[in-house]
């Protein structure tokens, strides 16, 4: 029976060649033909557009490629590090671009996905420069740059975001529940699955009506081990991702 397996936040980068295995060994042995794959944003730890000639680039094109071509089904939502994936990547690797929020049915409940950090509106100063990364003409203008230029960019992005992060309380980088809320009752559904905040946890969440949903945050990637989140068509499980 096809399975359903849910990553994210790889944050793939050259300095990072143990995580980029481990990737690597888990798309070559975990899902299986006929099996549905999603990566709920930040597979790369900067995407500087689908022209990236980069080792770590091409190396990932090539496994999700392989992938795809074993009759595995890819899907990919943006994250806030790989927010200039385009069509180009998709069509390169045999994979099919989300929107920011999908709903599919996922152990035969309809679920929310998400990359998360739309959840985090408590920081104020990421949401405003969230808006501003997104804006077509923004991306139109950075992706006419040549790549030296954009590798510089998103270096020197990567260097700020750390310095923000630092500075700033664990509660604010949070997701705020009223907006989970919201975003349950907006699409109506009763369970949600993101990444983003590194704080793999499942919670529950009471709705206005009285009812029960329930928010299952994906873990962060590590050279040294992982987990993904499995769905066998009935139930939902933690599979442990390691080298050995």
């Amino acid at each position: 029976m096809p399975h359903q397996w849910f990553i994210s936040d790889l944050h793939l980068a050259t300095e990072n060649p143990g995580t980029l295995a481990l990737f690597e060994r888990f798309l070559a042995t975990l899902p299986t033909p006929g099996d549905h794959l999603y990566i709920l944003g930040d597979l790369f730890d900067a995407w500087i557009g689908d022209d990236d000639d980069a080792a770590v680039a091409n190396r990932v094109r090539g496994a999700l490629r392989e992938t795809s071509a074993r009759g595995i089904k890819l899907s990919i939502q943006r994250g806030n590090r790989d927010f200039l994936m385009g069509r180009r990547l998709m069509r390169q690797t045999g994979a099919q671009l989300l929107p920011d929020c999908y709903v599919t049915s996922v152990a035969g409940q309809p679920t929310l996905l998400m990359h998360g950090d739309l959840l985090c509106t408590d920081d104020l100063d990421y949401q405003r420069a969230r808006r501003r990364f997104r804006n077509p003409l923004f991306q139109w203008f950075m992706l006419r740059k040549p790549l030296i230029e954009r590798r510089q960019i998103a270096a020197d992005y990567r260097r700020r975001s750390g310095t923000a992060t630092a500075q700033k309380t664990a509660e604010i980088m949070d997701v705020n529940s009223g907006t989970v809320v919201r975003y349950l009752q907006r699409h109506r559904v009763q369970q949600l699955i993101h990444g983003h905040t590194h704080r793999p946890a499942v919670h529950r969440h009471t709705l206005p009506d009285g009812g029960d949903a329930r928010r299952l945050v994906l873990p962060e990637w590590h050279s040294e081990g992982t987990s993904a989140w499995l769905d066998d068509g009935s139930a939902l499980h933690e599979v442990q991702v390691d080298l050995e």
